[in-house]
Formats: C-alpha cells, structure tokens, sequence
C-alpha cells in the first residue's frame, strides 16, 4: 500500500547525500564567458538531465568488476592481435601493392595501443613500431570516443590513423580473455601472401654462392669453457746450449679456444732479465716447421685454376673437394699429463706437475687418477748454517745478537702479543708475587725479608726488601725490574742464555738471583689463584697431579697419613690447621 502523499511521507532525494560540490561549466577567455564543460557532471558529481558522461575506461568503469584498480588487477597483461595491411606501390615494376605483416597490442591496464611489424631482412623500409603505445581514438565521426577491448575481434578490419588493419588470428591468453568477457569470436582468417616476398624467396633458394659456407661452431665450447684455464708446471732443460741452465716454466691451457700461454718462473738473484711471457698465447702445433710460414701461405681453401674471359673478366674456381688443404694438428688438453713431453717450436718442455682444478677436469673427463709428480731439477743444496756468534759482554744479550744481523742495527723485537695478553687490565696485574728470605748463614742477613715479583709480560723480575726497625739494613729497591738468567751459565757463548719464568718459582722453591741464594716462604692470594686458575701452565698448582702423587704412596705410610689427619681432626669437621698440615 503507497503511502499518501503528505508532509514527512515522502523520502528526500538529498538523504544520506554528502558531496554536495559544484562543477565549473563557465569560464572567461580573453574578457568573454564561454562555457567549457558540456561533459562536467552537475552537483555531488551526479549527471544532469539528459547529460550522458563517457567513462574513461568503458570496460571496467569504477565500482565494477574487481575492486582493485585496472593499473594493478590488469599489470603486465596484453592481448596480442595478428594483423596485416595492403600497401600501394607505385613505383615499381615488380610489385603493384605489398602485404605488411604486424602485431597489435591491447594493454588492458590502460587501453593503450601498440602496432609492430616484425623486421625483415634486406626489406628496405622502416619497419619495428608502427604505431607508439597510446590511447588511439575512433575513425570519424567517433573520433571523441577511444578504442577499447570490445571494439576487437578476429577476422575483422581495424582503422588506425586513416590505415585499415585486418586481424587475422590471435593468441590463446586473448581468446580466453574475450571469451569471458562475452565476446563472440569470429573464424580465423587466413595471412595472404605478399608477392615480392614471395619472389625474393625464389631468388634466394636458386643462388649458390662459389664458396660453400662451412659451419665452425665456437661458441658453445666459448660459453661453456670461458675463464676455465689449466695450469702445469713445467721444465726445460736448456744445459745444452752455451751459457744454458735449467728452466722452471708454467703452462696454461685455455679451453675456451685451445691455445697455450707459457710463463718463465724467474727465482731471484739469477742474473735473467724478467720477460712478460715465454710464449704468447696461441696455438701450438705439434711437429713445428723449418721455417715459419709467410702470412697468407696456410689458408683453408686453395685455387684450382683460373679462367680469363672478355665477359665475365677473371673467375676462380675454388677446390669444393679440400684437396690442396694443409692439415695441422695442434696440441689438445688430451695431449699434456703429468709426464709428457711438449714440442714448443723446437723446445723439449717436460710436464712435472699441475694444479688441483686440472686434476679435477682429467679425473672427470679422461678418468686419469695418476698425477704423481716429475723430480726433473737437481734438488737444491743445503743452506750454510750461520752460527750465532759469542756474546761480547756489551748491552743485552739481543743486542749483541742484532749488531751481527745487519749492517745497520736495529733494536731487537719484542713478544708483543705476549704483552698485550698478560699486561695489567683492570684487577687483573698478572704479576706473582712472592715471600722470600735469604738462604745463609750472617744471623743478621738471616733475618732479612724481601717480596719478589715476576711480571708475566715480558719475564722480568724485581725485588723488594721489607724495611726492619733496628736491623741496621736499609730496606727499598733490592733488584732492579729485568729478566734473570739462571746460574751455572756461562758469559761469553754462543747459545742463548736461559731465563727464570714463571714455572720455577713457586713456595718453597731455591732461587739463586746474582750469586745469593732466596727461598721462597709464601705467596699472596693473586698469585696462587691465578696458579690455580692456570693449572696447565704451573704443574705444582695441579690438584689432579697433587692427588695422584698422593695415590702413589705405599699403604704403610697412607696407613701413618690416616692417623696423622684423624689425630688431628678429632671431631671430622674436614679441615686441619695449616701449622700441624
């Protein structure tokens, strides 16, 4: 039942409207109002009464189809035409029109057109793109209105910019498209012939040129062999000659084009200038010829005969059968192993060895597994030994040493990664520190304290005596920081003299520092963690080396260690003191 036409019954055209903006259809041009937009919609974009607006993509017009837009759904998709056109020749006696084979275009991403003709050889026109891709507009009177996908079709003709085009057949991709789309196909049509073409055909198929052309396909063993090199290691004995000697040679083997590239291996102080190469790179033959043939003297083809005529002028037969054909073999990358011989214009080259990649190429190609190297040179002699002279007594012991290395002396080299791994950082002093006392029989020196320290940077040692009130000895610096040498050595010899380190000091240890004998009494907690800590390094700090050592003891006296430590731990806490230990 319809409502009555009353206040408040009636819907409002404007309900749920919100673009409500105007289109400008007016315009001044040089002071005078024109109207410019007969195709601008009225307000909020809605067409005026009886205004029809062309969409500017009239297939998938905006808010149809798929939601996404054609420049993304459509991305890198063309329907492809095949197609021909008749072109008038006039100035020809051999042909009145020519057919011009093409291919059309379609993106469906923007409607844009794109015609080319496929390039002939020795066609003597411009030909490629015909048409650029663009939007191309309607024959007139359409001529407002563009080509889109429903305006194509096979067996039809197309006008382009005043050329009629026929579309003959199409690809797959494009009849699926247009099927879906609804668009009923016609029959393909068939391609007519172009008579010139067809005429050139003809003259080309009777021409037989007087040199056969014969087919050398380098290429692919180019493709497949480039920058793949082989490299041997070779000898040539040269002792024979006047002023000879034995020479080192590397050869390369190119297998992208078969040629060989020699290298001398120069050693140094041998009195040879050093060359680029020994021998370019090029083929080489395997019998090497007396004299080098002239350029031009070897050649693939030779001439039979030669016919003089008053017509035709002077004609050469050329030998079809190959007779006159000088055969030269070269070397292959079957002829060089480890072993053999190789002819280089007269130079017995011996193969002694060869690289990992060249006996990987032989393993896999030739099934060869023998790469045993050739012993050819003279193996070379000992080198003098040079004895290290007797220390003079003058500076350190290095010193002395590098002022009979070299003319000019240099200072002598110092362990630095030894410094930088146990030099001071942070907490960590890597010095060991030590309690000592002197080992004689003065009752005053006896009673004498000093702390050695042994830095692990370098293997130096200082000492320091402990100041006593009343003893009538001056405490301070008692050694100076610098390496020790241990005693029982003498001073002038030429072997390298031997240093206290850190393994032979440890508690309870005799260390004899410049004639006079300390015993070392007790260390601080630095030293003997880090004695712990380096086990491998101290094997006194070793608990398993301690604990083995304990298990080797016979069972009568570990029987008397039982009773020592129950006697001393009555209540079996685990510990003892350290003075009855």
């Amino acid at each position: 039942m319809a409502l009555p036409f009353l206040p408040g019954n009636s819907p409002h055209v404007h309900i749920g409207k919100e673009r409500f903006h105007k289109s400008q259809h007016f315009n001044l041009s040089s002071g005078l109002p024109m109207l410019v937009g007969l195709e601008k919609p009225g307000i909020g974009g809605e067409p005026l009464v009886g205004q029809k607006i062309r969409s500017k993509y009239s297939v998938y017009p905006k808010g149809e189809g798929s939601d996404l837009p054609s420049w993304i759904a459509f991305d890198k998709q063309a329907l492809c035409f095949e197609a021909y056109f008749r072109e008038t020749v006039t100035i020809s006696e051999l042909e009145t029109h020519r057919i011009r084979k093409c291919k059309i275009y379609f993106y469906l991403e923007d409607d844009t057109i794109q015609v080319v003709e496929p390039k002939w050889k020795n066609s003597g026109i411009p030909q490629g793109t015909l048409i650029h891709r663009h939007r191309i507009p309607l024959p007139p009177p359409n001529d407002d209105q563009f080509y889109n996908v429903l305006h194509f079709n096979i067996n039809q003709d197309m006008v382009l910019y005043s050329r009629t085009f026929t579309v003959t057949n199409c690809d797959s991709f494009t009849k699926n498209f247009l099927t879906k789309l609804g668009v009923r196909l016609n029959e393909p049509a068939m391609m007519p012939d172009d008579p010139y073409s067809k005429h050139r055909q003809q003259l080309e198929g009777t021409m037989k040129p007087l040199r056969p052309y014969e087919r050398r396909d380098t290429l692919k063993q180019f493709l497949d062999y480039d920058h793949k090199i082989l490299r041997f290691n070779c000898f040539w004995d040269d002792t024979e000659n006047m002023f000879g000697d034995p020479r080192e040679l590397i050869l390369h083997y190119y297998l992208a084009d078969d040629t060989i590239e020699i290298f001398e291996v120069i050693p140094p102080n041998s009195g040879r200038e050093h060359v680029p190469k020994f021998l370019c790179r090029s083929k080489v033959p395997k019998r090497s010829p007396v004299q080098m043939k002239l350029p031009g003297e070897t050649t693939d083809r030779t001439v039979l005969n030669m016919v003089a005529s008053k017509n035709q002028g002077q004609c050469f037969v050329l030998d079809s059968l190959n007779t006159g054909a000088v055969c030269e073999e070269f070397y292959k990358d079957s002829d060089l192993t480890v072993g053999g011989e190789v002819n280089i214009w007269g130079r017995r080259v011996v193969i002694t060895d060869c690289d990992e990649f060249t006996k990987e190429y032989y393993r896999s190609k030739y099934g060869i597994e023998d790469f045993t190297p050739v012993q050819c040179k003279v193996p070379p002699a000992p080198k003098p030994s040079n004895p290290m002279p007797p220390y003079n007594g003058f500076g350190s012991e290095e010193d002395s040493l590098s002022s009979c290395q070299g003319l000019f002396p240099k200072p002598p080299r110092k362990d630095f990664q030894k410094f930088m791994e146990k030099d001071r950082c942070g907490l960590n002093s890597n010095v060991l520190n030590f309690h000592a006392k002197m080992m004689t029989c003065d009752p005053v020196d006896k009673e004498r304290m000093f702390i050695i320290s042994f830095y692990l940077s370098d293997d130096s040692m200082s000492m320091f005596e402990w100041p006593q009130r009343n003893s009538g000895v001056l405490g301070g610096k008692f050694l100076a920081r610098r390496r020790v040498r241990k005693p029982g050595q003498k001073l002038f010899k030429s072997e390298p003299f031997e240093y206290f380190t850190a393994q032979d000091l440890y508690v309870g240890a005799s260390v004899c520092v410049n004639g006079v004998n300390f015993q070392l009494l007790d260390a601080d907690d630095y030293t003997l963690s880090y004695m712990e800590q380096h086990a491998e390094e101290f094997p006194r700090a070793n608990t398993g080396n301690i604990l083995s050592k304990l298990r080797s003891i016979p069972e009568g006296k570990q029987s008397e260690i039982r009773k020592f430590l129950s006697l001393s731990d009555p209540t079996n806490t685990g510990f003892i003191p350290y003075e009855s230990f």
